[in-house]
């Protein structure tokens, strides 16, 4: 790969714009939705008639749709961001999920639920990469980590949001209608954003824009992007089981009152968490000035809590919710993770990778769940807990290894293309 030379563009100075507001609320209502989804499954389905362990199997069936949505549209905007803009990408995604959130307040039966989820799943997948993309190349290299850190830290507050909502309202329709209302209002804010220049000066030239295949007919190339992949999957592993099956592991570990805990409850708690590691890794990063040093921390402190997390027998409830809380700082590298994989590669492919890589990592789920399920059931009978501190730690020792061969990306410049032409 090489690059072309660095032209200048001009960028705004102040680290809180317009596109860092627009993205960072945008953020929070995809992850508002993206996660109101498991916090009101069991009553949403119990109204639509639904009883017993088909509350679970319809479940898992939902979130396929809505998972087999995300891998498609993240590939599908990542292509539209680099051919036709990161601002269509943006608020297309978030017109289409907004549309979806209230379709899914209306729906009658589970298939309807099914393709509404699936809907939205297609417009969640692109608001992300968009954003970040249109962040990282509107600010210069010494602040675009704090433009960064706003979007992700105020975006992963949209899960306890979500909570919060539910917890006020107690009915799964309103949530889905406050969701839509949020992103449809976000719309209006569209006349306040302007392109990104570096998108601008690619899309005025020859070079070929947004060209998905090309990132596995180069070697080199297609290394680095699952490099990146790889860094962001302890994240879903942590998330995806670990906490959305936090009944299941306090019923384990003998917690006091374990009949209590919540998975949604348990989801608000980490994110919440998730919040403040966001922050915390985002500075720490613009102050060492380095995304891999702190990246690197995190994902060991993750490993940590894993260890800790599977090994508190017979704590309190609420002991239990802050080790959700804790775990959840322990994996706020997300903001690191969506920024590495945005500076590693050329504008004309800089969408295409920052909104297929997250959607990829949240897309392992399905795989880590069986990779899991293996441990638990085959190589250690049923013992969940054994189950999880492998598998944690073998996605950790991956990520760290992936995260060592990615270069440090702090000081790039990100005004170049990737010149390999397929």
């Amino acid at each position: 790969m090489s690059s072309n030379p660095s032209v200048e563009i001009n960028q705004p100075t102040r680290i809180i714009n317009a596109a860092v507001i627009v993205a960072a609320l945008g953020y929070f209502v995809d992850i508002y939705d993206l996660l109101l989804f498991g916090i009101v499954r069991t009553d949403s389905l119990k109204e639509l008639g639904i009883t017993g362990d088909a509350i679970r199997n319809q479940g898992e069936y939902l979130i396929s749709m809505q998972m087999f949505g995300m891998l498609f549209g993240g590939i599908l905007w990542g292509i539209l961001g680099d051919k036709k803009g990161r601002i269509s990408v943006l608020f297309g995604s978030i017109l289409i999920y907004s549309v979806a959130n209230i379709a899914n307040g209306m729906v009658t039966t589970v298939d309807g639920y099914a393709f509404w989820r699936l809907i939205a799943g297609i417009g969640l997948a692109g608001e992300l990469g968009a954003g970040i993309t249109l962040v990282t190349e509107s600010l210069p290299k010494e602040k675009r980590g704090y433009g960064t850190m706003i979007v992700a830290s105020v975006g992963v507050s949209g899960a306890v949001a979500a909570y919060l909502v539910y917890q006020f309202f107690q009915d799964w329709r309103l949530c889905y209608y406050a969701g839509g209302v949020l992103g449809i209002l976000l719309l209006f804010l569209r006349i306040s954003i302007t392109e990104s220049g570096m998108f601008k000066k690619v899309h005025e030239s020859e070079e070929k824009k947004g060209d998905f295949l090309s990132l596995f007919t180069d070697k080199k190339r297609f290394s680095k992007y699952f490099q990146c992949i790889l860094i962001g999957v302890p994240l879903w592993f942590l998330v995806g089981v670990l906490i959305t099956f936090s009944p299941e592991f306090a019923k384990a570990l003998g917690v006091q009152g374990f009949e209590t805990i919540a998975a949604g409850k348990a989801i608000a708690f980490c994110y919440a968490g998730l919040v403040f590691g966001d922050i915390a890794s985002g500075l720490l990063s613009q102050w060492l000035k380095s995304r891999k040093i702190i990246m690197r921390l995190f994902l060991i402190f993750n490993l940590i809590m894993i260890f800790v997390f599977l090994n508190a027998f017979g704590i309190t409830a609420s002991t239990f919710y802050i080790l959700c809380f804790i775990m959840g700082f322990s994996v706020g590298y997300w903001v690191l993770f969506v920024t590495i994989a945005a500076e590693q590669f050329g504008t004309n492919i800089r969408a295409t990778v920052t909104t297929t890589v997250p959607n990829f990592v949240r897309g392992s789920l399905p795989l880590i769940i069986l990779i899991y399920s293996f441990f638990r059931d085959y190589l250690f009978d049923g013992n969940i807990l054994n189950a999880g501190m492998i598998v944690g730690s073998i996605l950790s020792v991956i990520s760290i290894l992936a995260l060592g061969k990615l270069k440090e990306t702090f000081h790039t410049d990100l005004n170049y293309t990737e010149n390999s032409v397929i």
